[in-house]
Order: C-alpha cells, then sequence, then structure tokens
C-alpha cells in the first residue's frame, strides 16, 4: 500500500520544522507503518507498540530526513528497526515477567500460529546476526525494497547490499535450520 499523496511534501515540511505539516505526517503514514509493523510482530498489540515507538521516532527524527532517499524508503528503514527493537524489548520484558523462563523454543504450536511461529523465529535469528546484515535483509525480504532503495538508503554501493543480504540469508537460514 503506498503512501498517501503529499506525503513526500508533508516530510520535506516537517523536517523544516513545520509542526502542523509533522501532525498531518504522522496521521496519514500511521496505516501504512502500523501494516509494516504488523508484517514484523505476529500480534496486534505488538504491532501497535512498534507502530508508537516507530511514530514518536519519525516526530523525533524526521529533522534527520535528508532527501537522499524517498521518505517512503526512509519511513521503511525507521519502521523495520523500531519493530525489531519493540520486539527485543517485549521478549526481555516476557523474560523478566516470567521469572527468566526463555521464551519457548521453538514456539508452541499448540498456541502459537504457524505464521505467527515463524514469524517469532525470524525475529530471533534476525536478533542473533550483526545489525547490519539484519538490516539489510528486513529492507529487502520482509519490507520488500529493491536493491538500489536499500543501497541508497544505506548509503552503500548495490553490490555491498547484495552481498550483505546474501550473507544475512545464509546467518538466518543456518539459524533456523539449527532450530
Amino acid at each position: 500500500m503506498p503512501l498517501p499523496d503529499g506525503t513526500d511534501e508533508l516530510a520535506r515540511s516537517a523536517a523544516r520544522g513545520d509542526r502542523k505539516a509533522l501532525d498531518a505526517l504522522l496521521v496519514a503514514v500511521r496505516p501504512e507503518v502500523l501494516r509494516q509493523c504488523a508484517r514484523l510482530l505476529p500480534h496486534r498489540q505488538d504491532a501497535e507498540e512498534a507502530c508508537q515507538d516507530a511514530l514518536l521516532a519519525l516526530a523525533r527524527g524526521i529533522t534527520r530526513f535528508e532527501e537522499r532517499s524517498s521518505f517512503h524508503t526512509w519511513l521503511y528503514r525507521l519502521t523495520a528497526n523500531r519493530a525489531r527493537s519493540t520486539y527485543r524489548v517485549l521478549r526481555r520484558r516476557w523474560q523478566l515477567e516470567a521469572g527468566g523462563v526463555p521464551l519457548p523454543d521453538p514456539p508452541d504450536p499448540r498456541r502459537t500460529s504457524v505464521v505467527a511461529g515463524t514469524r517469532l523465529d525470524l525475529l530471533d535469528a534476525l536478533d542473533a546476526v550483526p545489525p547490519d546484515l539484519a538490516e539489510a535483509v528486513t529492507l529487502r525480504d520482509v519490507l520488500g525494497l529493491s536493491y538500489r532503495e536499500i543501497a541508497g538508503l544505506l548509503d552503500l554501493p548495490e553490490g555491498t547490499v547484495k552481498s550483505r543480504i546474501h550473507e544475512a540469508r545464509r546467518q538466518v537460514r543456518r539459524r533456523l535450520s539449527d532450530g
């Protein structure tokens, strides 16, 4: 689902300090941010928490949007990073509340849907690979950005992006098959 028309102009205005533009931008992008968070986090409440975290990060960081990439691509990067971060926080919170009992590994199929269990496994595997690799493969394989978009967003040559994605896939595949 693309962002609404006029979003890029709202982002440029918000980046220059226009508060009304920032408010309108947050309203305009919320549905897409929530949709992207839900692609990574299997439970609606978790996705909504990640969405709120991403929108807060957007509001605080919009002045760092430099237009090296499209706003849409920049937003995807921010959203993917916040969703992964929210997952780590939720996992740590659960472990503390459960008295240090680790999350079931793999997820219990009697209580977790196949799709949700797969996403949890993927998030755990992504959490175990270096952050630069996890970010590249998330942008490509989960959020569907092109190699060119990722290269522009990360300010890297396209070949480096492809190499990172290849290595990330190899490491994630190994971690998923070990479980």
